[in-house]
């Protein structure tokens, strides 16, 4: 019989003494295991660029640590090698990556900052002399995420289910572009480098995938200018912040593994899977999407019916990337 699955936000511990992921006690501070890879610190020189935290500290991307056994390290350097070889092989070997390894690799990024926001954020409590609160849904979704990454050193299964929604690019980018977001409420990732632009919902069980449909529909396979891209990830990340459900799953050890059962997203609830789309709202979003191109809020919404999109011309047509005369 297998060792129960380690449930770190039963009571909250986060400490640096014991494995992120394994809850194994660790033998020296030094055990740790860097969220972004050092193929990926070394090729962008992540060790010179600045990641803000939710409390506005500034460390470098190569600074995020966080504590992990030798035993864990070595699971996540397969998977690692593996991720790393498709990568930097660009767009056809990415696209041809299982799904679930491109999903854990993520779950691995967005949980290892997760973490360490919550390290910060404990020590902060701790040191006011108050006592750490967080709301209960952020609980559930984070520790469901932390569950379904334990398939990286454990037997865990996902029963006729997908827990995530991927969008996979072929993108114009800058030569030395690496372009990394999160949206950590509503577990929601991009990242843009090489040939390449992948975005990965990591917990709507294929909702936001479903929702976008035909509009994946006209752009799939298609090659993408890096504002085209941009205009995507604007889209998707608004639609899961309108997704307006709490995935539930059941947990059932079987044997020697663990199971992991979806429970239907609709419940007992009539209501549609995602609240009203709003042009003004997702305006500020892709405004923020679009920063780089210097796209000022009322230019994007001067319609407020049809926001400017790089994406479709007026007949809802997709625009080719070769047409857009903007810098990538």
């Amino acid at each position: 019989m297998q060792e129960p699955l380690y449930q770190p936000f039963q009571r909250m511990r986060f400490e640096s003494s014991v494995c992120f992921l394994s809850g194994d006690k660790l033998n020296s501070t030094e055990e740790t295991l860097n969220v972004f890879a050092p193929w990926l610190i070394g090729k962008y020189k992540l060790d010179e660029r600045p990641f803000k935290l939710l409390d506005e500290s500034m460390v470098s991307y190569a600074d995020i640590k966080i504590p992990c056994s030798v035993k864990t390290a070595e699971a996540f350097e397969k998977l690692e090698s593996t991720i790393e070889n498709a990568f930097l092989n660009g767009y056809k070997a990415v696209s041809a990556l299982d799904e679930q390894q491109l999903f854990l690799w993520v779950a691995k990024t967005v949980y290892g900052i997760i973490f360490k926001e919550l390290q910060i954020a404990v020590r902060q409590q701790q040191a006011s002399g108050e006592q750490f609160h967080m709301s209960q849904g952020l609980i559930h979704k984070f520790s469901m995420l932390h569950s379904m990454l334990q398939a990286v050193i454990k037997p865990v299964k996902l029963e006729g289910f997908k827990p995530w929604s991927i969008w996979i690019c072929e993108v114009e980018n800058a030569e030395e572009e690496f372009s990394y977001r999160d949206e950590i409420n509503t577990l929601t990732f991009s990242l843009r480098m090489q040939d390449f632009g992948i975005i990965l919902c990591l917990q709507d069980n294929g909702a936001n995938k479903k929702y976008h449909e035909e509009l994946w529909e006209k752009i799939e396979g298609a090659k993408l200018h890096p504002i085209q891209f941009e205009e995507l990830c604007a889209k998707i990340f608004y639609s899961a912040y309108l997704f307006n459900r709490l995935p539930e799953y059941h947990i059932m050890p079987v044997e020697d593994e663990f199971h992991i059962e979806a429970m239907p997203l609709r419940g007992m609830q009539a209501k549609p899977v995602f609240d009203l789309w709003n042009n003004k709202t997702y305006g500020q979003v892709l405004e923020n999407f679009w920063k780089r191109w210097n796209f000022l809020l009322l230019e994007i919404i001067k319609n407020p019916e049809r926001p400017v999109s790089y994406l479709f011309n007026e007949n809802e047509e997709l625009i080719k990337a070769e047409e857009i005369n903007l810098s990538k």
